[in-house]
C-alpha cells in the first residue's frame, strides 16, 4: 500500500480577524497596547458600542464594546520560538498577569480585563 500526497489548491484566501467583546473598549485598548504591545489600527465610536482593531505582527483583533457578551472568547496565538521568547520577556518586564495552563498542550494563559483568554503554546 502506498501513500498518496494530496495537495489542496488554494483558490481563495480566507482572511480572519477574531472579535473579542469587552465591557469598555478604551480599557481594553490600554491593556492590549500597553501590556501586550499591540498597535491601534482604527477606532470607531466612544462609550457604548465602540469598536476598534489592534494589530501585532500580523495578529489582528477587533475589540467590540458589548458588556452583555464580554469575557467569553478564547484566542490561540501560535508563535515562532523567537516570538515566544519575546512575549515571555515582555510578560516579565511589564508584569502581565499570566499562568501556566493546559489546552491540549502546555500554554501560557493571559486573561484580559474582561475575561477573554489568550493562549500561547509554552513549548520552545
Amino acid at each position: 500500500m502506498t501513500k498518496t500526497a494530496v495537495t489542496e489548491q488554494i483558490t481563495h484566501r480566507w482572511y480572519t480577524r477574531p472579535v473579542l467583546f469587552v465591557a469598555d473598549v478604551n480599557r481594553a485598548l490600554r491593556f492590549y497596547i500597553d501590556l501586550l504591545g499591540f498597535e491601534k489600527c482604527w477606532h470607531e465610536g466612544d462609550g457604548a458600542g465602540g469598536v476598534c482593531q489592534v494589530n501585532r505582527a500580523g495578529c489582528e483583533i477587533i475589540l467590540c464594546e458589548d458588556a452583555t457578551r464580554s469575557g467569553k472568547a478564547r484566542l490561540f496565538v501560535e508563535l515562532t520560538a523567537e516570538g515566544l521568547a519575546e512575549i515571555r520577556r515582555e510578560i516579565a518586564e511589564r508584569a502581565v498577569a499570566s499562568e501556566k495552563s493546559w489546552w491540549g498542550m502546555d500554554v501560557i494563559k493571559i486573561v484580559d480585563p474582561d475575561g477573554n483568554e489568550l493562549l500561547f503554546p509554552a513549548a520552545e
